[in-house]
């Protein structure tokens, strides 16, 4: 199977998005998000050469694109004007379904360039070998942005990399807000977890892999983020699930046990680098008791008035920080930007139009996730399960906080589901269950010791 240059680079700059998006404050700041842009376009251009090197174009059918795209021209719709109106003096000001149509603007150009991501990474992860490589950066990279984040969060806990501060924030790893790390660290662990509980891994890795999970795990303790254990937990259950037969009750014991092992590792890992005050943030949001997150039954509440006077198309995809504003009924000092969310927000920004397109997104992932436990090859299976447990884990987290709306959890998502969505497919370059792996080398020595020794004896003779 060969590929261009195109096609190898294509790949490479994926697995730098994947790791760059992270790094640089989760992507969150206009000039990184532009660097974002930039990355996509020439993503684009890749592929374009790709199709022009092999003659043939790469285009993937799958359905779970459709959703997205149509969410961003849903968005540009918004923006249409529908006749004029005047306002405060202000004639002709056009009448258009979004609030705040600039911003519409803006979001719907993010959610195109996310879209081009997963087209291009869809048609380009196209075997055996790459979902392995693309597992395994993501896995590695996961265990170094978890100990540097449990370094930062000792060394210099307010600042992130030692010189980046912002007031009413609660920063870690790299993130300005700890829950979105919670959200990516989830999905990061995710991977190498299926692969350990569907037995993927050789035995001669397995430690690796279990100092890996164990290392994130304490990392995500230590960020002191409800959202994010109850995601991890939900993640655990999906995971236990899907590996776990009910008539397997020995299978079920050592699952079992091999989770309380990683419990316990990690709170014993957490207790040792944080202290005791370091369980304590789960009691309380002490993080953001000077932010606005700490008030999100009162967020929700006036989300809830905007999505009733902004039926049945809403106030406009990006616009939730005017349509907020104009309900509160607070002070008005704060600036809520997010719903804190991302299903109440979806309604309020998109309406009925964005339940439709959730409800069609999340049926297309549900699918894919079940049919992940009927694939035949091993390391497919666990490649997929751990993709589809980290996409449910960031799914259960969106009722709590906002992380979708993080550039860098998206990325991750989707990279995910580029892996679910891969793993489905049968390759010729299938990778082979690792016990079945050492089996095969070892009547390969046996047959080549069995060779030699006639050789010898025949020489002998």
């Amino acid at each position: 199977m060969n590929s261009t240059w195109a096609n190898k680079a294509a790949f490479i700059l994926i697995c730098v998005i994947v790791i760059v998006s992270t790094l640089f404050y989760g992507t969150v700041h206009q000039p990184i998000i532009a660097l974002f842009y930039i990355s996509v376009t020439t993503l684009l251009m890749l592929w374009a050469l790709d199709a022009y090197l092999t003659g043939e174009t790469r285009i993937s059918r799958e359905l779970l694109q459709v959703p997205l795209v149509l969410l961003a021209l849903y968005a540009l719709f918004q923006t249409i004007p529908f006749g004029a109106f005047n306002d405060a003096g202000v004639e002709f000001v056009p009448r258009t379904i979004s609030l705040d149509p600039f911003w519409s603007k803006v979001t719907a150009l993010h959610i195109l360039a996310l879209s081009i991501l997963f087209a291009v990474s869809l048609s380009t992860i196209d075997r055996a070998k790459r979902i392995d490589k693309i597992v395994k950066v993501i896995t590695i990279f996961g265990f170094a942005y978890a100990f540097f984040a449990i370094l930062q969060s000792v060394l210099s806990p307010t600042k992130i990399y030692g010189i980046y501060e912002r007031q009413y924030a609660a920063p870690y790893g790299s993130f300005v807000n700890r829950h979105n790390f919670a959200a990516y660290i989830n999905m990061t662990m995710a991977l190498p977890l299926g692969m350990l509980f569907a037995g993927a891994v050789a035995k001669d890795k397995k430690l690796l892999y279990i100092t890996s999970v164990a290392l994130m795990g304490v990392s995500l303790l230590l960020s002191g983020s409800r959202g994010g254990l109850v995601s991890f937990a939900a993640m655990i259950l999906v995971i236990l699930i899907f590996t776990t037969g009910t008539k397997s009750r020995k299978k079920l014991l050592i699952k079992g046990l091999l989770t309380a092992g990683l419990g316990i590792a990690i709170l014993a890992g957490s207790v040792f680098v944080g202290g005791d005050t370091s369980l304590s943030r789960l009691t309380g949001d002490q993080g953001d008791k000077k932010g606005i997150s700490s008030d999100r039954a009162q967020i929700w509440k006036i989300t809830m008035l905007v999505i009733g006077d902004n039926l049945p198309f809403g106030a406009g995809l990006g616009a939730f920080g005017r349509a907020y504003t104009a309900h509160d009924d607070q002070s008005g000092l704060a600036n809520v930007e997010q719903a804190h969310n991302d299903y109440l927000q979806i309604v309020a920004d998109a309406g009925i139009p964005g339940i439709l397109l959730g409800a069609f997104f999340l049926f297309l992932l549900l699918r894919m996730g079940l049919r992940s436990v009927k694939i035949e090859n091993n390391f497919r299976r666990a490649a997929a399960l751990g993709a589809f447990a980290g996409c449910v884990a960031v799914l259960v987290h969106s009722l709590f906080d906002f992380v979708l709306h993080v550039t860098a959890v998206s990325i991750l998502f989707i990279i995910l589901m580029t892996i679910l969505a891969a793993c489905q497919v049968k390759y010729l370059d299938d990778i082979i269950d690792p016990e079945e792996r050492q089996s095969k080398k070892k009547r390969r020595s046996a047959s080549v010791r069995s060779i030699s020794k006639a050789r010898t004896d025949l020489v002998r003779s």
